[in-house]
């Protein structure tokens, strides 16, 4: 095993220890404890690549869960899988519904923006112009809000926004 291996297991192992301490230690249902293991599992499963055991996980998670801001992470979650796989059109579903529960949630803003940004530059590769620019204004708008909530971070969108007239 690498050095790199090595730290990585040693990371999750730790992470899994504090995980377990907190949830123990906390006064949380058994209810909220459950969604947080499901919600803990899927997340070891997505950083290990097994995403079909991480949305398993997931949608067990939201099955329990009941707070709205977790359920933003969790549904977050399951977007970037979604996008991780190219399915663009689910993993802007799940991180719209993301955002309708935690509205400041940059990322999920940023992310949205980078699928309707990929989607007009297909379409203006099709030579579909009217698509294209609606979904630029699109990508334009997430990319705004995102910056508003972060505005240290998007430093590639910030100068997008710039060069194309949208700040």
């Amino acid at each position: 095993m690498d050095q790199s291996q090595e730290n990585d297991n040693f990371i999750d192992k730790t992470f899994s220890i504090m995980t377990d301490i907190f949830v123990k230690t906390l006064p949380l249902t058994k209810v909220e404890k459950e969604g947080f293991i499901y919600y803990r599992y899927g997340m070891n499963a997505q950083s290990k690549g097994k995403y079909g055991e991480a949305l398993e996980y997931y949608y067990q998670a939201l099955n329990v869960e009941e707070d709205p801001y977790d359920r933003s992470y969790i549904l977050y979650n399951m977007g970037l899988i979604y996008s991780s796989n190219a399915e663009f059109d689910k993993a802007l579903e799940y991180y719209l519904q993301s955002i309708k529960l935690n509205k400041r949630l940059p990322q999920a803003l940023n992310n949205i923006a980078v699928i309707y940004h990929y989607q007009a530059t297909k379409a203006n590769e099709q030579k579909n112009l009217d698509q294209a620019r609606a979904l630029f204004k699109k990508a334009a708008q997430y990319w705004k809000k995102a910056i508003s909530l972060a505005p240290n971070n998007y430093i590639e969108a910030q100068n997008w926004l710039k060069t194309n007239a949208f700040y």
